[in-house]
């Protein structure tokens, strides 16, 4: 399948393991390539959607001076996003009393999980974003701290994991993409592709 990018050298822009496992599932052979230090900053009048795909687009904008005419780039950026008084994005958490103060106000609500995602040529680039609503059920003290300390998800917006085991016990539903909230919608990314 997709055997219209045979014609590219696929490159993902990302360090992030579960990108690496979503993206080899769709059985496209490429390579991982990670610049170091990209700004994730964004500006403050943007809806999550363009947030996630603004650093989406501006991890692309990193590569292009490096990048050859048979090159297609792929970057991706998720962050998690709650509403309540007033919006709010959390991305990476800063340290391990920045992941359990985000897991204590996570526990027992309703967020979203967005992944902008940016394919990006010599020629052209185009950009998506695909949000899931994931329902957490209540998690004490305990379960948090067990879960930060043998887990450590410094790397991870909102500071989890679904497919590790804070989503095996906090997660009640999910009305959207599973993988999008690991961290790439492959099924929309397969679409995107087939377009190249």
């Amino acid at each position: 399948m997709l055997t219209n990018l045979n014609k590219y050298r696929i490159v993902l822009g990302s360090n992030s393991p579960r990108r690496k496992e979503l993206l080899a599932g769709l059985d496209i052979k490429f390579e991982v390539e990670v610049i170091p230090g990209i700004d994730e900053s964004y500006p403050d009048n943007l809806s999550s959607e363009e947030i996630a795909m603004y650093i989406a687009r501006e991890k692309s904008a990193a590569y292009l001076k490096r990048m050859t005419d048979d090159e297609l780039l792929i970057t991706a950026d998720t962050i998690v996003v709650t509403y309540g008084e007033k919006t709010q994005i959390l991305g990476k958490p800063a340290d391990r009393e920045d992941a359990i103060a985000m897991l204590r106000f996570l526990s027992d609500k309703v967020h979203e999980v967005v992944t902008g995602v940016c394919l990006t040529t010599k020629e052209k680039t185009v950009a998506f974003a695909v949000s899931s609503a994931v329902s957490f059920a209540p998690l004490d003290d305990d379960e948090i701290i067990y879960y930060v300390d043998k887990y450590r998800p410094f790397d991870k917006a909102g500071s989890y994991g679904i497919q590790e085991w804070i989503g095996y016990v906090g997660v009640e539903a999910i009305n959207g993409s599973f993988y999008n909230v690991m961290g790439l919608p492959v099924q929309k990314l397969y679409q995107e592709l087939k377009k190249f």
